[in-house]
């Protein structure tokens, strides 16, 4: 993915992480990539991939679990 360097980045990676998520490629209950492993793929701070991940897990997409990383929320439960 390229990413428009001249406009925030963060959300475009948050938008294509929804994309993957969207697409199946991640399961509920699934572990999510973690934000040094993103941050290593779009070539961006560790600090721009907690971004984009805090703004899946405010819409309720990623659930995080201290110590062990974010998972993929369950889209059916509450």
């Amino acid at each position: 993915m390229n990413l428009d360097r001249s406009i925030r980045v963060w959300p475009q990676i948050a938008d294509e992480l929804r994309r993957r998520l969207d697409a199946g490629r991640y399961k509920p209950g699934e572990r999510f990539p973690g934000t040094v492993a993103i941050a290593a793929e779009f070539d961006v701070s560790q600090s721009t991939a907690q971004k984009a991940v805090a703004a899946l897990r405010a819409e309720g997409r990623l659930r995080t679990v201290l110590g062990q990383g974010s998972f993929v929320a369950d889209q059916d439960r509450p």
